[in-house]
């Protein structure tokens, strides 16, 4: 009797563990499948500025592209005081740059998915530069602001405009939930805010790193590119 109980247990043992395999094998696969798609979302998604964007076009209706030529070697005279040029949505009218990271990155004027592959873009609810308040820019992490996280504080950040350089210097380094927008909206003081995603191999991150930076100097331009 306790033989046939025995040969009983092999026989459903024999049973049930390939079909354990099967289901471990099924789940390992699904999981690989899925976290390369939740890499892509990271990278495709606009995970930066989704409360700011005012993007006057959605993506169907077709977004114009205005890519001017910023003059980074002005030699005229130049003044504390002027008038900030506003762009149109979707056009490139400033560059960012900073000799600690090494970068010159071009700034579009908006956000949506075809202007963060160009570059990065600034939040159009935000202030041109060398008006009074936030200014605020982003970019991908695996793109133009991938050493964004050596940023320090201290470091000299250069935005060049056909209408002038103004020249900031970071004074915080933040990090933040992609739902805290005490970083991003409107303020009174003159400052910049560049900010990406954290890094995060393991799929999409809720976290932002970045900088605060105070405006330090304006140089307005005494003849403005292309007059």
């Amino acid at each position: 009797m306790e033989e046939k109980k025995k040969a009983k247990s092999n026989i459903a043992l024999h049973i049930i563990t390939p079909i354990m395999l099967s289901v471990t094998c099924a789940g390992i696969t699904i999981a690989a499948a899925i976290k390369p798609a939740d890499k892509i979302k990271t990278y495709t998604n606009i995970a930066f500025m989704d409360s700011l964007k005012s993007d006057p076009l959605n993506e169907d209706s077709g977004l114009v592209i205005k890519d001017n030529d910023i003059n980074m070697d002005y030699s005229g005279e130049t003044s504390e005081t002027g008038e900030p040029d506003r762009p149109d949505f979707g056009e490139l009218y400033a560059i960012v740059s900073t000799k600690s990271l090494g970068i010159n990155v071009p700034i579009y004027w908006g956000t949506t998915t075809e202007l963060l592959e160009r570059g990065a873009c600034q939040s159009s609810s935000s202030v041109v530069f060398g008006a009074d308040g936030n200014s605020v820019i982003s970019a991908h992490v695996d793109t133009y602001f991938a050493d964004l996280n050596n940023i320090q504080k201290g470091d000299i950040v250069d935005i060049y405009t056909n209408y002038g350089k103004f020249t900031y210097t970071v004074t915080e380094l933040i990090e933040f939930s992609s739902k805290d927008k005490k970083y991003i909206v409107p303020s009174e003081d003159s400052k910049l805010t560049i900010y990406t995603c954290k890094r995060d191999l393991l799929g999409a991150s809720d976290r932002r790193i970045g900088a605060v930076c105070e405006l330090t100097k304006k140089q307005f331009y005494s003849t403005k590119e292309g007059e």
